[in-house]
């Protein structure tokens, strides 16, 4: 298959694309810029060149393709305040390449999140909850709304000839090379001298291996039905608690339960998402996909040191 990859170069995307090109498929690669143009080419990546905000340039990249893979996000947009903008830029986006893909069969692969989906009556959210009519999804602030909103667009691309389907990503995808949330606990405890958690830190986080989710974008690509809700998830309910007291164990610095009205301090912009309790399960995507995570979980990943010894270069992490 020729399958065009946005954000091809970030932290899943590049792991994407070499999952992608050890299967045989031939990837076309989105770049915004020459150093990620140049890594893209060298792994062997035909390169698009533009941004999210170049319509035409996704609208002929998704035609010539035999499927995309939709990972990009304007990430440094979002989180220089305008969350609302860069939700906004990726649901034009998302519409103009599925637009080419309408009548086709063809896929169209959407990465989403799980950050923040309420858990059911205590359980853990299946591929089933978080859609139109779920009472959970009326909480949801405006901005993110809006990306939950472009999933349930992707979804209902199926009654239109694509093979569309949704990737909920947990907050974290690790690995050695991670730059994002994990890493930013990493750093707070290691600057402060403290490996906080809120309140008890009971509260549960899902998580995966960075090329565990590879895996799954690809077998989306190549098999998901249309209309399929998928969990890139392996650990289902890691508690905070757990996480920051392996951090302390590795920092040799305490573990201490930060006071709610002391959050935004400490955890600074972490402190709207460390606190969630947001358990999720992959049961039904793994019997689905017979994809079965291989890579090391959260707890085991952290105990194998790489989060504190500063970040590596990895192929290709220059965008997002």
């Amino acid at each position: 298959m020729r399958i065009f990859v946005t954000g091809a170069s970030g932290w899943i995307g590049s792991a994407v694309v070499v999952e992608l090109l050890g299967a045989g498929h031939h990837v076309v690669g989105l770049a915004r810029s020459g150093e990620s143009a140049n890594a893209l080419r060298s792994a062997g990546v035909e390169v698009t060149l533009g941004g999210l905000d170049d319509l035409e340039v996704l609208r002929s990249a998704a035609s010539e393709s035999d499927g995309v893979i939709h990972l990009a996000f304007k990430h440094d947009v979002a989180f220089s305040g305008n969350f609302q903008g860069a939700a906004d830029a990726d649901r034009l986006a998302v519409e103009t390449m599925a637009e080419a893909l309408v009548d086709s069969d063809r896929p169209f692969v959407l990465a989403s999140g799980l950050l923040g989906l309420t858990p059911v009556a205590g359980h853990a959210t299946t591929e089933r909850d978080g859609h139109l009519g779920d009472p959970s999804v009326a909480s949801i602030p405006e901005g993110p709304r809006t990306r939950w909103e472009t999933s349930e667009y992707v979804l209902s691309l199926a009654s239109r000839g694509v093979r569309s389907s949704i990737v909920r990503l947990p907050p974290t995808n690790h690995g050695v090379g991670d730059n994002g949330f994990l890493t930013t606990i990493v750093d707070i405890a290691r600057a402060s001298g403290v490996s906080g958690y809120i309140g008890d830190g009971a509260n549960r986080w899902p998580a995966v291996h960075r090329l565990d989710s590879a895996k799954l974008f690809r077998l989306a690509a190549e098999d998901a039905p249309a209309g399929s809700t998928l969990h890139a998830v392996h650990d289902e309910c890691v508690p905070i608690r757990e996480v920051a007291e392996v951090i302390a164990r590795h920092l040799n610095v305490p573990a201490t339960s930060i006071a709610s009205e002391d959050a935004a301090a400490h955890f600074t912009w972490l402190s709207r998402f460390i606190g969630l309790d947001s358990p999720a399960s992959g049961t039904f995507t793994q019997e689905l996909m017979n994809w079965v995570p291989a890579q090391p979980g959260l707890i085991a990943d952290l105990d194998e040191g790489h989060y504190f010894n500063g970040p590596p270069v990895t192929p290709f992490n220059a965008e997002v």
